[in-house]
């Protein structure tokens, strides 16, 4: 019989104790004011309600109402404990007698509890129910059987009693825990899904207002995404692009070395840099250079592609300008020079063909002669004025943008030659009058001239800052092979170049545009040292 009703006071606690916890799991989960008190007068219901259900032998009653005392104790220390204990306490003392058993007991267990629960308050509350439980036990067997010699001769019966209190204080504590763990378990998966979902938004941010192209493919070079920026660089709507082979809007000369080179990439597992040129929807062709990069999935081997392109058109126009303006002011140079060689020559046979003619009278000869001097002299003053000086547009120009588009202009080569470029500017603003384009062309060979001094990758450091007397000084500074001393002089004169293949003119483009700009340009350099190329302009102000 006691077997039975222990079983019922356990399955009614069980029940008491999951009640506030499944409640709580669908409400929110913010902080509760007086979370103490509410709890302790709870625990002191459930008391309540086990002290109604109590055993009853020989005039003496026995229940479990310590189960939720021990819990409350270790959960939410002595305020709360001692307010469960009470209701408990009350509890007993108005269902039936032997009030000093009672009271004296728990006066005991509260004294203990409270004593032991400061030694032990930074144990977790899995520990701090097994050290009351423990005390419980000692507390329980020196007043009931020894000091009030209750069922002294019946220690089964007491066995029977303390075990089936350490048991709803387990079901308790299993309840709880249980709780606490999926508790804490759903707030990790609460903030991993709110990392996740923010993440997601600023990749979502990023992929949809960027210009570049950013793509996935997979094994069969179809596309499985597309960021929204297709349609504003392609002009194709995004149906038409779906479940698509990229291979379609590829430049035919395009599609092979595209295909051998994402094929290789599935295999090797290396990052690329490729450019081809894709269709777009008006009809015309748009170049663009991307970075192909391999994504491995669950077996290490590789399922997608992501290729981020930028259109580089305009760059590439810019690099046409830039060559042909190069091409124009070589083919300057030379023409200067052969003609300043012709007119000395011709100088002195007009010269002498004139001496004749006024020695020997006129004749038709000689005047045939002089004529077709004439006019060789008149060609060659032509071809000399193609090595003049042209006249520019001159505008007020922001050195440092300049500086920093060229860089971002060169940045993918210096990339591929494993160089870095650190550019150091002071806040103070750097105007000069000048014509934009000349001035990129001489950034553009000194920079190049650099990387190429580099073929095992270093830094190049470009510093811009003020100099004296209203003027801006840009200094590049590179860590390749350097320049002997002894050459340095040379250094800007017609086809005199150090490289295996240079045409020795590109210093000397550079030499004549800042001297139009009514600048300077030095070079510094050791052998085994780098070369420090410094360029200096005057500032407006």
């Amino acid at each position: 019989m006691f077997l039975l009703d222990y079983i019922v006071n356990l399955a009614i606690f069980s029940l008491l104790v999951s009640t506030p916890l499944v409640i709580r799991s669908f409400i929110n989960h913010k902080p509760i004011k007086h979370v103490r008190l509410l709890v302790g007068i709870y625990g002191g219901f459930v008391s309540i309600i086990l002290v109604m259900l109590s055993i009853h032998e020989l005039g003496y009653t026995y229940d479990i109402r310590y189960a939720p005392v021990i819990l409350v104790f270790a959960y939410l220390g002595p305020f709360a404990g001692f307010i469960t204990g009470t209701f408990g306490l009350l509890a007993r003392l108005f269902s039936s007698g032997h009030w000093d058993t009672a009271i004296t007991g728990w006066a005991a267990l509260m004294i203990g509890f409270t004593i032991i629960y400061y030694y032990v308050k930074k144990f977790t509350p899995l520990m701090k129910s097994i050290i009351l439980c423990g005390s419980y036990i000692i507390i329980y067997v020196v007043n009931v059987p020894i000091i009030f010699n209750v069922f002294r001769d019946k220690p089964f019966f007491h066995f029977q009693y303390i075990l089936f209190v350490m048991l709803g204080v387990m079901l308790g504590l299993l309840m709880i825990e249980s709780y606490v763990k999926l508790h804490r378990f759903n707030n990790r998966l609460s903030d991993m899904y709110r990392m996740v979902e923010a993440s997601e938004s600023k990749y979502r941010l990023i992929a949809e207002n960027t210009s570049d192209l950013i793509m996935v493919m997979d094994r069969g070079h179809v596309l499985t995404y597309f960021s929204p920026s297709h349609e504003v660089v392609l002009g194709y709507q995004c149906c038409e692009l779906e479940d698509v082979k990229l291979c379609r809007f590829l430049h035919p000369d395009d599609v092979e070395l595209f295909k051998t080179t994402i094929d290789r990439m599935f295999e090797c597992k290396e990052s690329k840099l490729i450019e081809f040129r894709l269709h777009h929807k008006s009809g015309h062709w748009i170049e663009f250079e991307s970075r192909c990069v391999p994504v491995k999935g669950d077996n290490d081997d590789i399922e997608h592609i992501v290729i981020i392109s930028r259109d580089i058109s305009e760059r590439k126009q810019a690099e046409e300008i830039l060559l042909q303006s190069e091409k124009l002011s070589i083919v300057g140079e030379l023409a200067a020079g052969v003609a300043h060689e012709i007119r000395n020559p011709l100088t002195t046979i007009k010269g002498f063909v004139q001496l004749y003619k006024w020695e020997n009278g006129a004749d038709e000869i000689n005047d045939l002669l002089l004529s077709e001097l004439a006019r060789i002299e008149t060609i060659t003053s032509e071809m000399l004025t193609l090595g003049k000086p042209q006249a520019v547009q001159l505008h007020r120009t922001n050195i440092r943008e300049l500086v920093e588009n060229t860089l971002e202009l060169l940045s993918p080569q210096a990339h591929l030659e494993n160089i870095q470029f650190n550019l150091c500017v002071e806040e103070s603003p750097f105007f000069i009058t000048g014509e934009k384009n000349q001035l990129k062309q001489v950034f553009l060979n000194v920079l190049k001239n650099a990387i190429e001094a580099m073929p095992e990758g270093g830094n190049i450091h470009i510093h811009l800052q003020k100099g004296e007397e209203g003027e801006c000084v840009l200094t590049v500074q590179d860590e390749g092979c350097g320049i002997p001393e002894e050459l340095l002089p040379r250094l800007g004169e017609p086809f005199y170049s150090l490289k295996e293949k240079g045409t020795g003119l590109g210093l000397m483009i550079c030499n004549k545009i800042i001297k139009q700009h009514h600048g300077s340009i030095t070079y510094q350099s050791k052998a085994q040292q780098g070369t420090l190329v410094e360029i200096k302009l005057p500032l407006v102000s």
